[in-house]
């Protein structure tokens, strides 16, 4: 099984969620990165607070673009497959999704971190290209050029909590730029990137300087618009997951009103309210209000959710 290039993890992640009570479908969003493919090389980050929905999204981009899979009873059902070109992109990518929250065993140093990272997208690359011959020393950006040279095989990168090394104690500032300059000689100006979609908590400059990630074009909450309907629950959304609630519970304990007090703390650019998915999904399941935000982690860098002293609705 592969370990990073057209593995099963992302589609098994995005199936068992959307197989949920509470799914949402912010599928249509993929139709906006299929403009970015086809026009050319491109590189999107998008950071929102813990718990909004970004894995779900990054592994729901990479089950439908992958290949070596046949995804098309999960994507059938969903807005997606209203896109003019649907069919077309089904499958029918290589893509490279590392989750960067996981950690080899009893990790404690960065090298550690990366060597893993790099071996094992080494040795997809040598199943999936026998004809590629290259050594063990050398750098991944030099095999993927290679590749590329010899098949024009172009590849979409889907990387999820791209800054979750910074927060790790055993990092240190030096382990920091290698990590930034690794992610540089990957990604910048390769002419095998079809796209890169990354996902991260804080934004791309509290780590990285104006001209190593600079590729990329960042979307948060209080900064842009675009992509702002697909992390977090719009008032619509929140509606009709709570009509599902009242259908399926017997004795609800939530009220609709309870939801937007409680858990509507955040906005976009525009205005709009959001709701923390997490916290709403969480309520409805267990028929409670609760503070359930506070694993989201904290945002202030961007916005401020509500204060958690909060009445509890009946």
């Amino acid at each position: 099984m592969a370990n990073y290039l057209n593995s099963i993890k992302p589609f098994s992640l995005f199936e068992s969620e959307q197989a949920k009570p509470y799914f949402v479908d912010k599928s249509f969003m993929i139709t906006e990165l299929l403009s970015l493919i086809q026009s050319g090389s491109s590189y999107v980050c998008i950071t929102r607070p813990r718990r909004f929905g970004k894995t779900l999204m990054a592994s729901m981009i990479a089950a439908y673009l992958e290949k070596n899979r046949n995804s098309a009873d999960v994507f059938n059902c969903l807005k997606i497959s209203e896109s003019e070109s649907y069919r077309k992109h089904l499958n029918a990518h290589d893509v490279i999704y590392i989750a960067f929250n996981e950690l080899p065993r009893r990790c404690t140093t960065y090298e550690q971190y990366i060597s893993r990272i790099e071996r094992r997208l080494v040795e997809d690359l040598r199943e999936a290209y026998p004809d590629s011959k290259f050594g063990d020393d050398e750098a991944v950006w030099d095999i993927l050029n290679r590749i590329y040279g010899q098949t024009e095989t172009r590849f979409v990168f889907v990387f999820d909590e791209w800054d979750y090394l910074f927060h790790r104690d055993f990092v240190t500032d030096k382990d920091k730029e290698a990590y930034v300059e690794f992610l540089s000689n990957l990604l910048k100006g390769q002419p095998y990137v079809s796209l890169a979609y990354m996902t991260g908590i804080l934004p791309i400059a509290k780590y990285s300087s104006d001209s190593e990630l600079n590729m990329f074009l960042e979307y948060t909450m209080a900064s842009e618009e675009v992509y702002s309907d697909y992390f977090g629950f719009t008032e619509t959304e929140v509606d009709d997951i709570y009509n599902r609630f009242l259908r399926v519970k017997k004795e609800p304990k939530v009220k609709r009103e309870g939801l937007r007090i409680w858990y509507d703390g955040y906005h976009t650019k525009s205005g709009e309210r959001v709701y923390n998915p997490r916290s709403v999904v969480a309520s409805l399941t267990n028929n409670n209000l609760d503070s359930y935000w506070t694993s989201s982690g904290p945002y202030e860098h961007l916005l401020k959710p509500r204060q958690e002293n909060m009445p509890l609705l009946p």
